[in-house]
């Protein structure tokens, strides 16, 4: 997945920090909309360069029963560094099955060619061979289906790499939402492109001893990396929870603070600026080929906004 042996360390900004782009958010309803060009499946919050460019585009998938807007610090942090980042708006009430969010995700990938363009400033335009996929949580579940096929896949463009942000699949082994994407079978996921894992050391912790954790061992970040093949990469940031990388002061869809729900670090801070950070990192390593900031991270070279529990590279 990288080289070897360590090599100097970039001189450029931080991945951690914001980066050299100033960026604006963009809301698209799916309905009542005055654009010429055809509406998408679903309401987007989109992230973008406000400068001129051609950029690489970044689809996240949102947690369970969380808003798009919950994230709005996060994309922010990564269209600095040159991303179109797209979230859109899955659905407002769920049940287990997520096969709808996966279908929504595919038709959405879609009509970035026969939208996405329409729809951002003037200057910028999304670069459809460069398209990466992510979700969170329930969205890491159903990132990781849609590019395995489990129901539907886009039309047309490809996935270029796939990133799982604190992935869950169900409360417990035995227990997946359906359809279930773990297999517990070593390095079974046949992706053919390269993957990252992201989790939260806090993730599979009790908040409350009447609520399973957020994160549950058996069906977490930890079993998603065991089954990727390489190239793949894997951290795990210690003291952090489940839903840190969200903005503060945030209450999901049934009106329940953020805070209430998963064990939680002293402050998001620091886990936005490392989820933020590590993914600028990795795209610009498999979408840029620059593989400088991920090796950097990965070798101690450069400084983590938080400690990490654990590092991993298949190669």
């Amino acid at each position: 997945m990288s080289p070897s042996s360590s090599p100097a360390v970039s001189t450029g900004t931080s991945v951690f920090a914001i980066g050299k782009f100033k960026t604006q958010l963009l809301t698209v309803e799916s309905t009542g909309s005055s654009l010429s060009a055809l509406p998408p499946p679903k309401q987007l919050l989109i992230a973008t360069p406000s400068e001129s460019g051609e950029f690489p585009v970044l689809l996240l998938l949102h947690g369970y029963l969380l808003y798009n807007s919950f994230y709005s610090q996060l994309i922010q942090h990564i269209a600095s560094h040159g991303f179109v980042v797209v979230v859109p708006q899955l659905y407002c009430v769920a049940g287990p099955d997520t096969t709808g969010e996966i279908n929504s995700a595919a038709a959405i990938t879609s009509w970035f060619s026969e939208g996405l363009r329409e729809v951002l400033p003037a200057n910028v335009h999304p670069n459809l061979s460069k398209i990466a996929l992510s979700g969170h949580s329930r969205g890491g579940k159903a990132a990781f289906a849609l590019v395995l096929g489990k129901t539907a896949t886009p039309k047309s463009l490809k996935f270029s790499a796939l990133i799982g942000i604190d992935p869950v699949d169900g409360m417990d082994k035995g227990k997946q939402t359906p359809p279930p994407v773990l297999t517990y079978v070593p390095h079974s996921f046949d992706l053919e492109m390269p993957v990252m894992v992201i989790g939260s050391g806090l993730g599979e912790v009790r908040k409350n001893p009447l609520f399973p954790p957020c994160a549950p061992k058996g069906v977490n970040h930890e079993d998603f990396f065991k089954e990727c093949r390489k190239p793949a990469c894997y951290f795990v940031a210690k003291d952090y929870g489940h839903l840190d990388m969200l903005d503060d002061g945030t209450k999901g869809i049934r009106g329940k603070s953020t805070y209430c729900l998963c064990k939680n670090g002293k402050s998001r801070e620091p886990m936005r600026s490392f989820v933020g950070g590590v993914v600028v990192a990795f795209l610009r390593a498999h979408l840029e080929g620059d593989f400088s900031d991920l090796v950097g991270i990965r070798y101690g070279h450069e400084t983590v906004p938080l400690e990490l529990q654990k590092v991993e590279f298949l190669e």
